[in-house]
């Protein structure tokens, strides 16, 4: 266990805008992967995904002209492991997920996602709980379930949908663990380096299964469409290249419950992007629950 955070310790302000920008990016993400799954089988969708973000990052240390130092055998399985629950496997068991549960079920296990992070970082990092820690969390989940309204509760339907809840909620621990042992590997590489890695660890370790899931869908690379495209562009540029670099460029400046809490921000910037993009009103219940869940955020970041 490492040492223990000071619990007083300010967010800074480059780590708030660097959390601001990568929900942002990740509430779109939900609009860009409803496009894409469309005609684009789930296992390649994120191989592709991955594959671009690496290209990316491929890029980025080119134009730099610096690598990444190996650092021996362990260090590579211990970031082989973080790709699995940050990267591959989290992104392929909450897309197939999504194919056998509601939305409804799925956005309320989505609430759990900070409360997991917070969970594992007091017990494994040595992070503090506070009373005010804990009800900045609790209101900023009061205000994600008023932003999704009565409805989308009254609708949870556990029968019949064990299997994608399961995956769901399995992929939402996943990240969990990502968030708060990618924490733990900030303090020994910079969070360039350790984006990098898990990302093209995970793309090779997707490659495989994007084979067989091609052989047996007969599917080819070249009949996706030009939308489609668009949006595996989008999910590997901007997503897990830019969004997760940020992420972990914050996790190394902060508290793993002060990043988690901002996760509760996704949902009201998803709902407002498909208002506009949909052209849908937007209604009392999403404006009161971004109030709460602002509110939840910077009591917890002060905590």
């Amino acid at each position: 266990m490492s040492g223990t955070v000071a619990s007083t310790d300010k967010v800074p302000l480059s780590a708030k805008v660097s959390l601001s920008i990568a929900c942002f990016l990740w509430a779109i993400s939900f609009i860009a992967t409803k496009v894409a799954v469309a005609s684009v089988p789930p296992f390649t969708l994120v191989t592709l995904r991955l594959l671009i973000s690496s290209l990316c990052f491929i890029t980025w240390f080119i134009v730099r002209g610096s690598k990444p130092k190996y650092e021996g055998i362990r260090w590579l399985g211990q970031l082989f492991l973080l790709s699995l629950f940050g990267t591959g496997l989290h992104y392929s068991i909450q897309t197939i997920g999504l194919k056998y549960t509601t939305a409804s079920n799925a956005s309320l296990y989505a609430v759990t996602g900070p409360v997991t992070i917070l969970i594992i970082a007091v017990l494994f990092l040595g992070e503090k709980l506070t009373v005010k820690k804990a009800g900045g969390l609790l209101l900023a989940m009061t205000g994600v379930i008023a932003v999704m309204g009565i409805k989308t509760i009254a609708s949870f339907d556990f029968k019949g949908h064990m299997l994608g809840d399961l995956l769901v909620f399995a992929s939402i621990f996943m990240w969990g663990v990502f968030t708060v042992f990618g924490k733990s590997m900030t303090k020994r590489m910079n969070a360039l380096e350790l984006a990098a890695i898990v990302t093209f660890i995970g793309s090779l370790c997707m490659i495989p299964f994007c084979w067989f899931e091609m052989r047996a869908n007969t599917f080819s690379i070249l009949s996706i469409g030009r939308d489609a495209w668009i949006a595996i562009a989008f999910l590997g540029i901007t997503c897990s290249f830019l969004a997760t670099l940020l992420y972990l460029k914050a996790l190394k400046r902060t508290e793993s419950q002060k990043v988690g809490v901002y996760l509760y921000t996704i949902p009201p910037m998803t709902y407002i992007i498909a208002s506009f993009y949909l052209g849908e009103n937007i209604g009392s219940n999403l404006i009161i629950g971004s109030l709460f869940v602002l509110a939840g955020v910077y009591i917890t970041e002060n905590g």
